[in-house]
């Protein structure tokens, strides 16, 4: 007899008054719980939801300070663990996001495919003409930029906030260790990475209106880039070192050492040359050479490697 599985809708609720209720009314029966969390919202969305949302399913739970989206969320998966949930999707409060879409993404889930399963907006054409000409160049980036962060090759648009994740996954993750603020999107797939669970894309299309963003590109850029840095050099040593050590593992070590060689010997000597006006011998030049297009081909291996390997086993199908 196949288990019935509980399913439960987690809304961060910060500056989304005016459409969050509708949203509400969007999900379908299917849905167990919903949780409204009102992250010290000034606007009062969990009192809006309170007054004029009917929705039995319906639980507003308030934050005493401001924790950002991560946050949020985190003490809606922690509600949810408690109420024995087994399946956690989260949507934004702002109507950018189409609740009727929500079969799309808890089948792969129901089905067994997927532990983690997250929307694309980049899948249809169609979808890219509405979003807006920042959106789409910062997103193409750090789609890039995740990639290597996080292992997953197969995915693109890292930030979409718009995801539905398994209680075995969930249960595997160190929440208190996941960022609170708008880097918990790619941060999460950092962390699911680490554990191996298996993330699948959703098409969708992003409903753009007069919502204004909270999320500034600019001063994100500057904020995200040692966050990323930081997970990518976390998740090779994680996967290739701590984890497992394999043909990937040298290639990343004596590719590196080579290509630093190469690099150190042939700039120092060519700085040494130029100061004192001297050629450099050939015998030099190949010596900084062929350590440096050695150590690049074996980083290229190492890549490849690591684009194969990207997790195909769903951690709710292990016992």
């Amino acid at each position: 007899m196949a288990q019935i599985l509980k399913i439960c809708v987690v809304i961060p609720a910060y500056k989304v008054e005016k459409k969050i209720c509708s949203v509400i009314e969007k999900i379908d029966s299917v849905i167990d719980m919903i949780y409204v969390i009102d992250d010290f919202c000034p606007n009062q969305s969990g009192k809006t939801v309170e007054q004029h949302c009917s929705d039995e399913r319906v639980v507003v739970i308030y934050h005493s300070q401001n924790q950002g989206v991560g946050g949020a969320m985190k003490t809606g998966y922690e509600r949810g663990i408690k109420d024995d949930m087994d399946i956690f999707v989260k949507i934004d409060g702002d109507g950018q996001m189409d609740p009727t879409l929500l079969p799309d993404f808890l089948r792969p889930i129901i089905a067994g495919e997927a532990d983690y399963v997250k929307g694309n907006r980049f899948y249809h054409l169609e979808s890219l003409e509405q979003m807006p000409p920042i959106r789409k160049v910062g997103n193409a980036i750090l789609s890039l930029i995740n990639k290597f962060t996080s292992g997953y090759w197969d995915i693109m648009d890292p930030t979409n906030g718009y995801t539905a994740i398994h209680r075995k996954a969930l249960k595997h993750l160190p929440l208190t260790n996941i960022s609170n603020r708008f880097f918990f999107e790619s941060d999460m797939l950092f962390r699911l990475g680490t554990i191996r669970a298996v993330v699948k894309d959703i098409p969708m299309t992003a409903i753009y209106a007069e919502e204004v963003s909270n999320l500034s590109v600019s001063a994100s850029a500057l904020r995200f880039t040692p966050l990323y840095i930081k997970s990518f050099w976390k998740r090779i040593f994680y996967t290739y070192f701590l984890r497992d050590f394999n043909v990937a593992s040298l290639e990343i070590v004596v590719g590196s050492l080579l290509f630093l060689f190469g690099f150190v010997f042939g700039a120092s000597n060519w700085i040494s040359a130029s100061s004192g006006g001297e050629f450099t011998s050939a015998g030099t030049v190949m010596l900084a050479a062929v350590p440096l297009i050695l150590g690049f081909q074996l980083l290229l291996s190492a890549l490849h490697f690591d684009i194969g390997n990207v997790p195909n086993q769903p951690l709710q199908s292990k016992r």
